[in-house]
C-alpha cells in the first residue's frame, strides 16, 4: 500500500514537472467553476440526468475539481457503475501510466467498476473522434462509389479530392472555390515537391502526417516544399506536426488537437453550408424541386425529411420563399446553383404538409451502410442526373438533422422529446454508434434528479412520462435490438410497479413480450416479468440492507384475517367494537404507521414494503393467470 502512494506520488511529481516545462498538456485542468461543480457534485451522488445534462452542455469531463478529484474518480469512488460508464462512453480518459488514471483505478469502489475501467484504458478512451478521421482519411483511397469532384495535378501525379474538405480545412481553397465554384481541377507548381503535396492532403483529410520524408538533401527538399505550403494553404499547424516529436502522451495529444481542429471545422462549414441551405416547401412539391449538381456548397445529394401533421406551422408565420433560385446571385456570400420550385398559393398552402430538403455530400453519407449500399448499387439513388436526386427518409426533419450532424462532426446531442425517434432512424440507416447514443440519452434523461435508486423509488417523480411513454421505450428496444433499453425499461416499471400492475397497456405489453418467443411452449417464460421481477426484488432488497433488516425480504406478511377466523374484527360494522378498532388504526397512523398497497396498516415503512412486495408479486402471478400465460 505504501509503495502504490509513494508510485502516485512519484508520478504526480514527474507529470507536474512535464506540465510546468511546457512539455506536456495538461489533461486535467483545474475547474473552479459552478457547471463543473454542479457535475462533480452529480457524479459524486450517482445522478445520471445532471451528468447527461452537463454533458450536452460541453463542461470538460476530464477537469479536476479544487480537491483535485475528477468526475471520474468520484464515480468510481462513489461506486456509480452507470455514471462511470457514462462517462468512459463519453470520453473520460483512464490511462494506467498518469497520475489520474492510476489514482482512478486504485481507487474504485468494487471490481466491477475496475474492469470497466480496465476495458476502457488508452484504446478506448483517448480518441473518441476516431471514427471520423478514419472515414475522412478512407476518401483518399476509396475508389467505388465516387465521390470526389476535384482533383489536384502535380508533375507525376493526381490527388482525386472532395470540395467541401478542402473548403472547410484550408481558408485558400475556401476563397479558391468560392469564386470559382465549378472548378474541377487545380495545377500545382512543379517547385514543390509531390511528396510534400501528399503530405499536405493526409493532413487536410486528418490522416497522420509523419512520415519517412528521404534523406539528406530531399528531406531537406521535401520540407522546405511542406513549409511553403503550410503558409500558401493557411495551414500553420502542418509543418509544425511534422517538427514535433515526443512520447506516446504528446504524440496522443498532437493527434487528438489535430483531430478536434478538423472536427470543429466541419462542423463551422456544415453549419454555415448545409444546415443554412435547407428549404422547405410544401410536401406535394418537394419532388418537383430542381437543385443543379453545379452549385456553391458542392451538394450531390438532396435528402428529404417530411414534418408530421401535428407539426405544421402557420404560412403566415413563415416568410415566403422565392419560386426561382438563379446562379447569377450569391446565396449568403455562396454561390448557389439554380433551385426551382412552382409557385404556391397562399390560400391553398397554409395548411399544407411541409417537407425539408437537405444538401449533402455522399462522401459523409458513406459513414452509414444503409446509404453505402444504396451509392454503390444500381439503385436509382446511385445514378447521375442533370439535377440532385433528392433521396426521402422516413423520419421527421428535426431527427435527420440530428442524422446529419453526427455523420458530419461526430456531435449527437439532442433531447429525450426526440430521443426514441432517433434510435429508430440510426437503426434504420445502420448507424451503430448514434443508437447507442440515443440509448444513452433515455436511460440517463429518463432517471430523474436523483441517483438511480432514489430516482427509481416510487415515492419519487421523474420527467420521463411527461416526454415519452415508458411502454414506447420498452417496444423500442425490442425493435432496435437495444438491451440497454429493455433494461432500462423493465428497471423503471419495477420500481413503479403499482402503478402500472393494473393498468390494460402493461397487460398488452406483458402479452407482446410472451408472443416474441416463436414458437412459444406452455413452460417458457416471459423474459419482461422474469426481469421485472428481479429489479422488483433489487428495489426492496437495497432497502432493507440499507437498514440492516435482510431477512424481511424472505419473511411472508401476515395473512390478513378472513370473516370466519375467530378474532375477526369488520370495521364497517357501526357497533362499538368497529369504532374501536377504527379509532385504534387512526391513532396507530397518527403514530407513524403507514397503510400497504391494499389499505391495511403496517407498523412502519419496512414492514409496509415486506408487504407491499408479496402483494405486487401476487398481483403479477394474478395477471399471467388472467393471460394465460405460465412465467
Amino acid at each position: 500500500m505504501v509503495v502504490k502512494k509513494h508510485d502516485l506520488e512519484a508520478a504526480l511529481y514527474a507529470e507536474k514537472q512535464d506540465i510546468n516545462a511546457g512539455r506536456l498538456k495538461d489533461d486535467n485542468p483545474l475547474d473552479l467553476s459552478e457547471t463543473f461543480r454542479v457535475f462533480c457534485e452529480a457524479c459524486r451522488r450517482g445522478d445520471l440526468k445532471v451528468c447527461q445534462e452537463k454533458i450536452t452542455e460541453g463542461v470538460n469531463i476530464n477537469a479536476r475539481d479544487r480537491f483535485d478529484y475528477t468526475p471520474l474518480i468520484l464515480a468510481s469512488l462513489c461506486g456509480h457503475f452507470e455514471v462511470v460508464q457514462l462517462l468512459l462512453e463519453s470520453g473520460a480518459l483512464c490511462e494506467r501510466d498518469t497520475f489520474q488514471g492510476e489514482r482512478c483505478l486504485y481507487n474504485a469502489l468494487n471490481d466491477r467498476i475496475r474492469n470497466l475501467l480496465l476495458s476502457y484504458d488508452y484504446s478506448k478512451s483517448t480518441d473518441p473522434l476516431q471514427p471520423l478521421a478514419a472515414h475522412i482519411t478512407s476518401l483518399l483511397t476509396r475508389e467505388h462509389p465516387k465521390t470526389s469532384d476535384v482533383a489536384l495535378v502535380t508533375a507525376d501525379k493526381t490527388f482525386h479530392l472532395h470540395k467541401f474538405v478542402l473548403s472547410a480545412r484550408s481558408p485558400y481553397f475556401a476563397k479558391k472555390l468560392a469564386a470559382n465554384p465549378d472548378s474541377t481541377s487545380f495545377k500545382l507548381a512543379n517547385t514543390v515537391p509531390p511528396q510534400s503535396f501528399e503530405v499536405a492532403v493526409r493532413y487536410l483529410y486528418l490522416q497522420e502526417v509523419a512520415a519517412d520524408l528521404g534523406d539528406g538533401e530531399e528531406e531537406q527538399a521535401v520540407l522546405t516544399g511542406i513549409d511553403k505550403l503550410s503558409r500558401q494553404l493557411e495551414i500553420d499547424r502542418l509543418f509544425e506536426s511534422i517538427l514535433e516529436g515526443g512520447d506516446r502522451r504528446l504524440a496522443r495529444q498532437r493527434r487528438t488537437e489535430e483531430v478536434n481542429r478538423g472536427r470543429d471545422q466541419l462542423h463551422t462549414w456544415f453549419q454555415q453550408n448545409v444546415l443554412r441551405h435547407k428549404i422547405t416547401v410544401a410536401t406535394s412539391k418537394a419532388d418537383s424541386v430542381r437543385w443543379d449538381r453545379n452549385n456553391g456548397v458542392f451538394a450531390d445529394v438532396l435528402l428529404r425529411a417530411d414534418e408530421d401533421a401535428d407539426e405544421e406551422e402557420d404560412e403566415a408565420e413563415r416568410p415566403a420563399p422565392p419560386t426561382v433560385r438563379q446562379t447569377s446571385g450569391p446565396l449568403n456570400g455562396i454561390p448557389i446553383g439554380p433551385m426551382s420550385y412552382p409557385s404556391r398559393s397562399p390560400s391553398r398552402t397554409r395548411s399544407s404538409r411541409k417537407s425539408v430538403l437537405f444538401p449533402a455530400h455522399r462522401a459523409m453519407l458513406l459513414r452509414s451502410e444503409f446509404f453505402s449500399t444504396m451509392f454503390s448499387s444500381s439503385f436509382r439513388e446511385a445514378q447521375s442526373t442533370l439535377y440532385l436526386q433528392i433521396i426521402p427518409i422516413d423520419c421527421s426533419p428535426a431527427v435527420l438533422e440530428v442524422v446529419l450532424t453526427y455523420l458530419y462532426t461526430e456531435k449527437a446531442d439532442f433531447g429525450l422529446s426526440i430521443a426514441i425517434d432517433v434510435l429508430h432512424a440510426a437503426d434504420m440507416l445502420f448507424i451503430e454508434k448514434l443508437k447507442a447514443r440515443a440509448a444513452v440519452i433515455i436511460s440517463t434523461l429518463g432517471n430523474g434528479g436523483a441517483s438511480v435508486v432514489e430516482a427509481e423509488n416510487p415515492r419519487g417523480e421523474t420527467d420521463i412520462e411527461e416526454v415519452v411513454d415508458i411502454y414506447d421505450v420498452v417496444r423500442a428496444g425490442w425493435d432496435t435490438r437495444v438491451h440497454r433499453l429493455e433494461e432500462f425499461g423493465a428497471r423503471y416499471i419495477a420500481y413503479r410497479l403499482e402503478r402500472f400492475i393494473d393498468e390494460e397497456d402493461f397487460a398488452e405489453l406483458v402479452r407482446e413480450s410472451a408472443n416474441r418467443i416463436q414458437a412459444r411452449q406452455e413452460t417458457d417464460t416471459v423474459e419482461l416479468v422474469d426481469d421485472i421481477r428481479y429489479y422488483l426484488s433489487e428495489r426492496f432488497r437495497l432497502r432493507f440492507e440499507d437498514a440492516g433488516l435482510d431477512e424481511m425480504m424472505d419473511e411472508s406478511p401476515e395473512p390478513h384475517l378472513q370473516p370466519s377466523d375467530p378474532g375477526y374484527i369488520d370495521t364497517c360494522d357501526e357497533g362499538s367494537e368497529g369504532e374501536l378498532y377504527a379509532a385504534d388504526m387512526e391513532q396507530m397512523l397518527a403514530g407513524g404507521a403507514v397503510r400497504t398497497l391494499d389499505g391495511e396498516v403496517a407498523g412502519d415503512e419496512f414492514t409496509q414494503d415486506a408487504i407491499n412486495y408479496q402483494i405486487l408479486l401476487g398481483k403479477i402471478d394474478r395477471l399471467l393467470d388472467r393471460l394465460r400465460l405460465d412465467a
